[in-house]
């Protein structure tokens, strides 16, 4: 790694820069165990692994004994053999045995085919099933392969709804792996969580019992997780015994600009410009380098500013970067994969679509282009740099809202703390209830295995439900599915499946792309930017009914960004904390959102160009949230003046903040606020998961409620403006254009709170 990368921190970012190091880890070395075949272990020999970790050891064992297992330890740790040593001793010591390994993305499941490729075992049989796999090969896959990579989506829609197709896999299964199990949170995870318990229930009724290993680099309370992804009991391992090359971890703020040449006012350069600055750098230092961000769209942005840098220095460089996202074709995404393993590309601009443990060795650099949301996806990206015990450089530079300010200015609530643990509650009403349908079109459920799927009256009542509506029937034996058509089209494991949008070229009729039914009015409405491939398109239109964008190349040097206005009823209130003059309360609530326009904002500086209204109709969900009121007499009293402004700034804030406590982005939670609501008549904020039935974060929230709100005060009482930046109170999805604000009246409305809120 160059010596002038490290040094140029402070230069580059002057006092705006908190920089740590993590020194380098030995390994500690255990022999391969005894009781494997000795194919396995000659197998290992010609990979060249002679010895194992201590932990990989310790996972083995814990297999060995009957556990089921969790594997916790750091990026590049090894994890993967943990799952593959036992699928490849299973395969070879029992004749017929079946194994499944799951995947949240494609990559990372075609990566783990190419790594089974190289244990070069004629005895093992993979075959990968997902959306691009072709008949010929979901063929070979159900009836010959004894190694099947697939995902959740594929599992639950290809293979439970069609179980009797897959009776000889079933029968058979002797190992479930699922990897980076962090990442099932939320509603995704709710979802998981019961595919992976109808799955296990599945293989039951063929008489057979899988062992599970889960891997993750990231995950706090690793066995519960397991428990709550899968209902069964785990070991779990998270002592990493691997070695480790030096780390540099430097968080950032963006560096100061003029406004403009005529006066002397100052703003700080937009997060996306000063990563691919960073990116261009690192390029032309020859340091291999992955630069993070938030959206597609900064992906596709990052990597062409850093082109476009590159060739003002020397046009070679200019393909040594590309950019890597969802929504690209799948032989896009595997030749940039291939490009980046060897060497060819030297920059890559990309989502968390690269987080994860896709083999990517030698890699020098990783930017983070904004705090990515949580400790654990912090850690995941990080991790990423230095796999070959190099040293290597991790920098975060700050994206201007409240959160990324505050890490910057307290790293310690990033440095030496654990990882957030995943919230996910797999019997959310509105999740469970459809999975209910699923299994019971799978084999009718019983009254006897109720308690299997959550609280018994609970799935009772669900079922009813269920009856009422048509889908299900009740007989003396059980529930049966009674419906026509498919049980399992009622479930988007991902919330988008079938409602999902596609973004089709004008003229050309070229799928570029998808965009899930959720974000389809805020990233595909008539006048947004969209960019692929370096490319930037402008959509033309929007067809709802259809579900198809319609798009046409345009260069342009700004990107946009919709605004929506949003009301909240209070529906039910299910868990309160009275103060005197204050209530905090957790419970249900209807949120009706509505995109009514969008702005457009330069790249380069952020700065506003515009705002252009939209005409889409509005959107309504029932979910969970919690709301403080206070009393708009004791507010005055307090001394502020601006109720309205001060419980507007507090909201922003509270959502900035929340997802430092809950496994959540910000853009998973949302928030109204007034000053006086109707449905309490008091000054009222409310700050909701943005999810159908909610996704536990509100839920998260309240319980730990002291410490989120006491560091939402901190975030807003320190920051060095006067009157509130995007660095505090100011929102990039407001939609009242962050107007009004009061900074100091947040503080004091949060202040108020924290006298009267019990410890957590």
């Amino acid at each position: 790694m160059p010596e002038f990368v490290l040094p140029d921190l402070r230069q580059r970012f002057g006092d705006d820069v908190h920089i740590h190091e993590i020194p380098a880890r030995q390994a500690q070395i255990s022999p391969i165990p005894e009781w494997l075949d000795l194919r396995v272990a000659e197998a290992l020999e010609k990979l060249g692994i002679e010895s194992l970790w201590q932990h990989q050891l310790a996972a083995l064992d814990a297999y060995h004994s009957g556990a089921n297992l969790v594997v916790a330890t750091g990026t590049a740790s090894g994890k993967s053999l943990c799952y593959q040593i036992p699928i490849a001793n299973t395969i070879l010591t029992e004749k017929k045995s079946r194994a499944l390994y799951i995947a949240p993305t494609k990559a990372l499941a075609h990566d783990q085919v190419r790594a089974f490729h190289e244990w070069q075992l004629r005895e093992l049989s993979v075959a990968t099933y997902d959306g691009d796999t072709d008949q010929l090969e979901r063929r070979f896959a159900r009836e010959q392969a004894n190694v099947i990579v697939t995902n959740p989506d594929m599992l639950h829609h290809g293979m439970l709804s069609r179980h009797s197709s897959w009776a000889s896999m079933f029968k058979n299964l002797r190992v479930i792996a699922v990897d980076e199990c962090h990442l099932y949170r939320g509603v995704f995870g709710a979802n998981v969580a019961n595919v992976l318990k109808r799955l296990l229930r599945v293989a039951a009724l063929y008489g057979s019992a899988p062992q599970i290993v889960m891997v993750s680099a990231t995950v706090s309370a690793p066995a519960q997780h397991a428990q709550t992804l899968s209902g069964k009991e785990f070991v779990e391992i998270t002592e990493d015994a691997s070695p480790h090359g030096p780390v540099t971890v430097a968080l950032a703020l963006p560096r100061e600009t003029l406004m403009s040449e005529i006066d002397d006012a100052k703003i700080r350069r937009s997060t996306t410009s000063e990563a691919a600055d960073a990116l261009t750098d690192l390029v032309i230092g020859g340091v291999r380098t992955l630069a993070f961000v938030r959206s597609r769209k900064a992906a596709e942005t990052v990597a062409r500013i850093a082109r476009e840098n590159l060739g003002e220095v020397d046009a070679s460089l200019v393909s040594k970067v590309n950019s890597y996202r969802a929504g690209y074709l799948p032989e896009e995404r595997r030749e940039i994969e291939r490009a980046l393993r060897t060497g060819e590309l030297l920059g890559v601009a990309t989502t968390t679509a690269l987080e994860l443990g896709v083999d990517i060795s030698g890699l020098d650099a990783v930017v983070l282009a904004g705090w990515p949301g949580t400790r654990a996806s912090f850690w995941q990206q990080v991790g990423r740099a230095g796999r070959d015990q190099q040293q290597a450089l991790a920098l975060m530079i700050a994206n201007d809202n409240p959160l990324d300010h505050y890490l910057v200015n307290h790293p310690d609530a990033v440095i030496g703390q654990p990882v957030e643990r995943s919230v996910c509650d797999p019997t959310n009403s509105n999740v469970l209830k459809w999975h209910l349908a699923c299994a019971a079109a799978e084999q009718h459920i019983t009254d006897d295995e109720l308690f299997s799927f959550g609280d018994v009256e609970k799935v009772r009542r669900l079922l009813n439900e269920l009856c009422d509506e048509g889908y299900l029937k009740l007989r003396s034996t059980g529930w049966y599915w009674a419906a026509t058509g498919r049980a399992h089209e009622l479930v988007s494991v991902r919330g988008s499946g079938a409602n999902s949008y596609s973004i089709v070229e004008t003229g050309t009729g070229r799928i570029a792309g998808t965009v899930d039914f959720a974000g389809a009015f805020l990233q595909v409405h008539p006048g947004a930017v969209y960019v692929h491939l370096g490319e930037t398109y402008v959509v033309d239109d929007l067809d709802i009914e259809n579900h198809v964008a319609f798009i046409s190349s345009t260069d342009v040097d700004y990107s946009t960004f919709a605004r929506e206005l949003t009301s909240v009823t209070l529906v039910e209130g299910i868990d309160t904390k009275t103060m005197d003059a204050m209530t905090f309360t957790r419970g249900i609530v209807d949120v009706t959102e509505h995109v009514v326009a969008f702005q457009k904002r330069r790249n380069l500086t952020g700065q506003m160009l515009g705002e252009e209204p939209l005409d889409l109709p509005p959107t309504t969900l029932r979910t969970e949230g919690v709301w403080w009121v206070i009393s708009p007499l004791a507010l005055q009293e307090a001394g502020v003046k601006d109720i309205t402004g001060a419980a507007h700034a507090a909201e922003h804030a509270g959502i900035g903040l929340l997802p430092l406590f809950a496994t959540c982005d910000r853009w998973d939670i949302g928030g109204v606020s007034m000053a006086e609501h109707p449905d309490t008549g008091g000054c009222t904020v409310v700050i909701y998961d943005g999810h159908p039935g909610g996704a536990g974060f509100a839920h998260h929230g309240f319980s730990v409620a002291r410490s989120w709100l006491t560091a939402t005060r901190d975030a807003v009482q320190e920051c060095s403006c006067s009157d509130g930046c995007p660095g505090c109170i100011q929102s990039p999805k407001c939609g009242n254009n962050n107007h009004p604000l009061d900074k100091a009246g947040a503080v004091i409305m949060l202040n108020l709170l924290l006298q009267g809120l019990p410890t957590d």
